[in-house]
């Protein structure tokens, strides 16, 4: 930040914020910081230096008064942020005032001062071990805790998905523990940092300034030289007492949000003033002896879809150089489609293929999707499927098998291509259908029942009303999408017609079909211990499959169920269009399928109509 009355540039703030991202950026203004305090750390030990030269070489005092104005004439402050107060350009340019009244001053005018060591030496001294010696302690625990969190990240990031829950569940909370000691000794480091940086405004000063008024006082110097650096001294103190006010009061509301940032669940990432997400991000590369993830600190500006991709590690031999890509989609990469965790796809003007991203989080590839508008894996049912799939059951009639009577191994089959399955081949029997059919069923990039509805599905199933679970299932089937729906109807009447040749039981078909039509959209042991609950989910809709030909009574009926769920008794009247009414007083939780076997054995049960009061 450039300050046109000094003709330097000054330091931009460091936020805590920051410490999250730890991007390039930051680091390189991190960098600004300690090389600051590396001169300020010089050009204390220089000023000890020379002061004691001053106090213990009489013969070289005048020789070591000049050297000591030249070093306060060369030191120039550098501030944080873009705008000085007064006060802090009356400190700026308070060693050239000092230096210019020490040229004033003519060798042998000036005497030893006894306690000059108290005044100068022992102050700076101080401030160097108890301020810039803890910053450095602070920076070695801050390099450290940053080598133990990337060396702990790309190990992470190496995991296979296919390693057990358990696995890397404990490896996300050590990646977890790691970031979050890394995190804190940052914004430990970036504050004892800044602190020494307001302090030495005064700390450094007010030292050098009594040093200086007990050599004008001691030396005896003439009255006139008093007076004329009487007012810029009482000038300069109030300056100081100003600005260590100033330091007093931000200290405190810094140390208020240090707190409140170390103790924060919800870390706010700050991006740059237009990037609209920014991060690291692992990008697959082809090789021409495989394929490498490679890290990049990564930028994309949504107002015109800019996806930017800097290189942090250079790979040996090549130069690899910021790319600069225009983003078309992004899409989630499919679980099952890659053995690596929080990936995404995006397509790009420039390249010809899409371009696979792993995020370091399930979080992360969320904001990122977020952030680029990205979509969900489309369903893959289409009318070539549908002809696959009649292909498939006409083929076991012809058989007089049901499809469910093997379970067999996986055969593999294109879900946007199944038609490319010959029927006709000699090879083809029963097992070889079966196992193409579910083979294509458990590749499509959604299952049959939808990941919308899987966890009403298996909440239904865990009801301890056969009743309700009964009704609940059949209700929810209706809300899947029509393609859905009308296949989940193929393959549930051919399993219902074909129950007595198959010789399975209907637990059975479920145990082999519930996998295959429902799955967690993330695999979890919680999701594990569901599929239980997906198998009686099929055996419903395999018994329950007559009821479903009632589907629009039916649904009514549950439809009013559900609303009148409460305590109190209330009273259904079915009534024809003859406008003979029949109340039902019942319960709320058994009133459904009472109305129902009171539809079922009526003769005229499709023209009613229900009322409930």
């Amino acid at each position: 930040l450039y300050h046109p009355s000094r003709g330097r540039m000054g330091h931009p703030p460091l936020e805590f914020s920051d410490c999250y991202s730890d991007s390039p950026d930051f680091r390189e203004r991190l960098k600004c910081y300690e090389n600051e305090l590396e001169k300020t750390n010089k050009f204390l030990k220089d000023v000890i230096k020379d002061g004691n030269n001053v106090i213990n070489a009489i013969k070289e005092y005048s020789l070591g008064v000049q050297k000591f104005s030249q070093t306060l004439q060369s030191f120039q402050f550098d501030f944080i942020g873009d705008t000085l107060t007064d006060d802090e350009m009356n400190i700026a340019e308070s060693f050239r005032e000092f230096a210019g009244l020490l040229q004033d001053v003519e060798e042998g005018r000036m005497m030893l001062v006894q306690n000059a060591c108290d005044l100068l030496i022992k102050p700076l001294e101080k401030f160097r071990k108890e301020q810039i010696g803890v910053t450095k302690e602070r920076r070695k625990k801050f390099e450290k805790e940053s080598e133990k969190y990337y060396s702990q990240l790309d190990k992470h990031m190496n995991l296979s998905s296919k390693k057990k829950e358990t696995q890397l569940h404990e490896a996300d909370e050590l990646l977890d523990k790691e970031h979050q000691a890394f995190y804190e000794s940052s914004v430990e480091y970036v504050y004892q940092i800044q602190q020494v940086q307001d302090r030495k405004k005064f700390d450094v000063v007010e030292p050098v300034l009594a040093f200086l008024q007990s050599i004008l006082t001691l030396n005896n110097l003439t009255v006139e030289m008093t007076q004329d650096f009487l007012p810029y001294k009482q000038e300069l103190q109030l300056s100081l007492q100003n600005t260590r006010n100033h330091f007093e009061s931000t200290r405190e509301e810094m140390e208020e949000l240090m707190k409140r940032m170390k103790g924060s669940t919800q870390i706010c990432i700050r991006h740059s003033q237009q990037a609209t997400m920014e991060g690291y991000l692992y990008v697959q590369e082809k090789w021409a002896l495989g394929v490498s993830w490679i890290k990049y600190y990564c930028k994309y500006f949504k107002d015109n879809k800019q996806f930017i991709m800097m290189p942090v590690e250079q790979k040996t031999g090549t130069k690899q150089t910021t790319a600069h890509l225009t983003l078309k989609s992004c899409v989630r990469r499919k679980t099952d489609s890659t053995d690596k965790r929080f990936c995404f796809d995006i397509e790009t003007n420039e390249r010809c293929s899409p371009v696979l991203l792993q995020a370091i989080s399930e979080v992360n590839r969320k904001q990122w999707m977020e952030a680029m508008d990205g979509k969900e894996p489309v369903m893959d049912l289409n009318d070539i499927g549908f002809k696959f799939v009649r292909k498939c059951i006409n083929f076991a009639i012809y058989l007089s098998l049901s499809l469910s009577v093997f379970i067999c191994p996986p055969l593999s089959v294109d879900p946007k291509c199944p038609a490319d399955v010959d029927f006709n081949s000699t090879d083809m029997d029963i097992k070889t259908i079966t196992s193409a059919l579910k083979f294509y069923l458990r590749s499509l990039s959604e299952p049959l029942m939808t990941y919308s509805l899987h966890g009403e599905l298996i909440l239904a199933a865990k009801s301890e009303n056969l009743d309700y679970r009964l009704g609940a299932v059949h209700s929810l089937v209706y809300k899947l999408p029509e393609r859905n729906r009308e296949m989940l109807e193929l393959l549930i009447k051919h399993l219902v017609s074909h129950s007595s040749e198959n010789l399975m039981t209907v637990s059975n078909m479920g145990v082999i079909f519930g996998p295959t039509l429902m799955r967690a959209e993330e695999e979890t042991v919680a999701a594990m211990l569901d599929i239980k609950f997906q198998n009686i989910v099929m055996e419903i809709l395999i018994e329950g499959y007559s009821k479903v030909r009632h589907a629009p009574v039916y649904l009514c009926i549950y439809s009013i169920f559900i609303q009148a769920k409460c305590s109190d008794r209330k009273q259904v009247f079915v009534q024809s269009q003859s406008q003979n009414a029949h109340p039902v007083s019942t319960p709320a939780f058994s009133l459904q399928f009472l109305s129902v076997n009171s539809l079922q054995n009526d003769s005229h049960h499709q023209h009613h109509h229900l009322i409930a009061i």
